[in-house]
């Protein structure tokens, strides 16, 4: 997985350098046929504490931070309407 770069949205920026990124895509479910949307949220470390919600950033994975932080923040891809 080298350098598997990964965009999606920041829903959470309450936590000390870091930050809660989702990604959605779209699955077929194999009985009926019917696409849906499946979500999967990424905790990401954030150094500079420069993303905000609703913002379009850019992820990569990196060793260990903690429990569950094994993603950082690269780039802020665009900014979130405010």
């Amino acid at each position: 997985m080298a350098n598997a770069e990964i965009t999606g949205r920041v829903v959470s920026n309450k936590m000390i350098k870091t930050v809660v990124v989702t990604t959605q895509r779209q699955v077929r479910d194999e009985r009926y046929g019917k696409q849906m949307k499946r979500t999967t949220r990424f905790m990401a470390h954030d150094e500079k504490e420069d993303a905000k919600i609703g913002d379009l950033v850019a992820i990569v994975p990196t060793r260990p931070l903690s429990r569950l932080k094994r993603w950082v923040v690269t780039r802020i891809v665009e900014r979130a309407r405010r």
